[in-house]
């Protein structure tokens, strides 16, 4: 739950997403935690030619980081994100015996929420401004000013692109190269994963610094 004087400590809009980016996209560790199982199923997949191995090995490199990340009581949020992220992925290719399916999950995750965040543009319910909702304590107040709901609309195009981007490029690469497209596919979900995520946050924080928008709207006399 927020306190009143984290609320307090961001009197912008523009304040108060940076915090909330920053705790969701874990810092560097976080991204390396995020990448390690694909990194492992990949170079195991290319040495070895062996589903089974390869999804073996990436799941236990996964459940390593987490076990690290409990001992040092810290939080394992991001580790658990990536071991459902491959356990998914390993559930689907185990079904299928076709190993670019530890690919698809993602792909599928990506145009979902892209289709996702650009309903809420339309509907003029961006999805950042529930990140001002979680500061603030009133989940939809941030509605009631257009100026703010005008630059989490920004925001929300600039975080929809990476996810845009990553279904246009991977899914032909799913679609037309068999198994030979899974090396390309892991190679792309890495290349396109965490550094097109992180472009797309530099331009989201390039956005933030150019205004302060109050997080509440002036009173009215």
């Amino acid at each position: 739950m927020t306190t009143t004087d984290e609320t307090a400590a961001h009197d912008t809009v523009e304040a108060a997403i940076r915090v909330q980016l920053a705790k969701a996209f874990g810092g560097v560790r976080g991204i390396i935690e995020a990448a390690v199982p694909t990194i492992t199923f990949t170079g195991m997949w290319i040495g070895t030619s062996d589903l089974k191995m390869s999804l073996i090995v990436s799941i236990s490199a996964a459940v390593v980081l987490l076990a690290v990340r409990l001992l040092q009581r810290s939080s394992p949020q991001f580790v658990i994100n990536s071991l459902i992220g491959i356990g998914i992925g390993a559930f689907f290719a185990s079904r299928t015996g076709d190993a670019r399916d530890v690919y698809l999950p993602g792909i599928l995750y990506n145009a979902g929420y892209s289709v996702a965040m650009l309903l809420s543009i339309v509907t003029r319910w961006p999805l950042v401004g529930f990140l001002i909702g979680s500061v603030t304590g009133d989940p939809t107040g941030w509605r009631q000013d257009p100026a703010v709901v005008r630059l989490c609309s920004r925001l929300t195009w600039m975080l929809m692109i990476p996810c845009v981007v990553r279904v246009a490029v991977q899914l032909p690469v799913y679609l037309i190269g068999g198994n030979d497209a899974v090396a390309e596919l892991g190679i792309l979900k890495i290349v396109m994963g965490w550094p097109l995520q992180v472009a797309g946050l530099a331009a989201m924080v390039w956005l933030l610094t150019r205004g302060r928008t109050p997080v509440r709207p002036p009173a009215i006399p």
